[in-house]
């Protein structure tokens, strides 16, 4: 798949961004808790975002290799770096944090600044220098809630915040995933999802739950939240990219996800796993 031609629609996002977004923006509730004096124009970004990413025993080394290798391209594309540059600011804050079961959170990149192809280069190698670790079960609602705490306790001051969340299953431990990203929802950040559907045709219960409509029914929230389901390796690459590119232009409905697929009458149960 070709990655579509985003620089006009990434300059039309950023003038409307600027135009009227900032008025119900995080950066203002954000600044409320500071004082004046403190104010710090560097910290002043378009987009505050954490990259979560799955890295329980179902997702094996080859499949970690590919997603990690996905978001260093993504990160370092062009395509992404033009939808920094032509941001109202021209900078987004990134962390890149890694998840596993309830309570195991690593953060292989802390918070970083990306405005160009220098910061970039750096914030991508640091994600691969990283040693890649397996970790037992799957706690999204964790994840979401540690995502949610390192959004808060941060510097930077963001139009939007939001949580990129990716993972091959369904929460099977810690609270109830709906009441993680309803918290979530309540701090202002918006979760988006990536689920991971290498293994559809070869497992059973991956194919019986359809992961993609978990996320949309279960993981996803806030104003313009949306996800995009990963059902090959060789598509992994351009679907990070991908939804980087909407997450960073902000081209997406400002309004919660609430159409389900015309092809389901019935939602997701979420509570079935937790």
């Amino acid at each position: 798949m070709r990655p579509m031609c985003t620089r006009p629609l990434i300059a039309i996002a950023g003038a409307v961004a600027l135009g009227g977004f900032l008025l119900s923006s995080p950066i203002l509730a954000k600044s409320n808790t500071h004082a004046s004096l403190n104010f710090d124009m560097s910290n002043e970004v378009d987009l505050e975002l954490v990259l979560a990413v799955d890295i329980s025993q179902s997702m094996d080394p080859e499949e970690q290799r590919v997603q990690r290798e996905g978001y260093i391209a993504a990160l370092t594309s062009e395509e992404v770096l033009d939808a920094i540059k032509y941001g109202p600011i021209g900078r987004i804050a990134v962390a890149y944090m890694e998840w596993g079961g309830k309570d195991e959170h690593f953060v292989v990149a802390d918070w970083t600044v990306i405005s160009d192809v220098e910061s970039a280069g750096e914030f991508a190698g640091k994600i691969a220098e990283a040693p890649l670790r397996r970790v037992q079960r799957t706690s999204i609602s964790s994840a979401l809630t540690q995502a949610v705490n390192l959004v808060t306790a941060n510097q930077y001051n963001g139009m939007r915040r939001v949580i990129d969340i990716s993972g091959d299953g369904p929460n099977n431990q810690g609270s109830a995933v709906t009441e993680a990203r309803d918290a979530a929802i309540a701090q202002g950040v918006t979760v988006n999802g990536l689920p991971l559907m290498l293994k559809e045709e070869s497992i059973s219960w991956q194919s019986m739950l359809h992961l993609d409509h978990y996320y949309e029914d279960c993981v996803i929230g806030g104003p313009g939240a949306f996800s995009i389901p990963v059902r090959s390796k060789e598509g992994f690459s351009d679907a990070i990219r991908m939804k980087l590119v909407l997450e960073i232009a902000g081209l997406v409905d400002d309004q919660p996800k609430l159409i389900r697929a015309k092809s389901r009458r019935d939602m997701v149960m979420c509570s079935l796993f937790d």
